[in-house]
């Protein structure tokens, strides 16, 4: 872990953010962001480090050009298990993904596919640990999944536990999860809860 990781954990700590967002905006597990707040630039500690490692996608983020060709491919690798209804983009960094792909699913493959969105569990818990709900939400302000098929997507799977989140939620509001896709799998995942985890790159662990 380096100073500068260090230094952006604390400067969106000061402005607000949970453990839960700081892990989405540094795209490192909950436990790393909570471990990185701890620490001071000039005194990191050298044991008990997680074992994680950042992921920086600015320049992708930056285009929607880019986003908009890398949505149609993570398009592609989802429509191997079939037409959607919805496409569910986890909050924050899943939602550009799902609007492009919604997009591409309507107007290339001229399928009837619409937006959700899904508020993460980690977005909620606060600094002092205390939760407001076991499960995150889809919101109200978007396409229903009750009795739809449902595309899952986000930027990083870090642990699978958010991915797992979003697949119950999905079942236990009427919808049929068929696919997660995602840029890059942390985890090393080829299903959740026997929904198929689609990525561009799969990272797994040796020994």
């Amino acid at each position: 872990m380096n100073s500068k990781l260090i230094n952006k954990a604390h400067e969106l700590r000061a402005h607000g953010l949970t453990t839960g967002e700081i892990a989405d905006e540094l795209n490192v597990s909950i436990d790393t962001a909570r471990w990185l707040t701890l620490q001071q630039a000039s005194e990191q500690e050298t044991e008990n480090v997680p074992v994680d490692f950042a992921v920086n996608w600015n320049n992708l983020g930056g285009s929607s050009i880019r986003l908009k060709y890398v949505s149609a491919a993570l398009s592609d690798m989802a429509l191997e298990e079939g037409e959607a209804d919805v496409i569910v983009g986890i909050a924050s960094s899943g939602i550009p993904f799902a609007t492009f792909m919604a997009d591409y699913y309507n107007y290339e493959m001229e399928y009837e596919t619409s937006l959700a969105v899904f508020h993460p569990h980690k977005a909620k818990v606060q600094h002092d640990g205390n939760d407001f709900t076991e499960n995150g939400t889809i919101s109200t302000n978007f396409a229903s999944v009750d009795g739809k098929k449902v595309v899952i997507v986000d930027d990083v799977i870090t642990s699978g536990k958010t991915i797992n989140e979003v697949v119950e939620t999905v079942r236990d509001l009427g919808g049929e999860p068929i696919a997660v896709v995602v840029l890059i799998d942390k985890a090393g995942l080829t299903d959740i809860q026997n929904v198929p985890v689609k990525s561009f790159i799969r990272v797994s662990r040796l020994g």
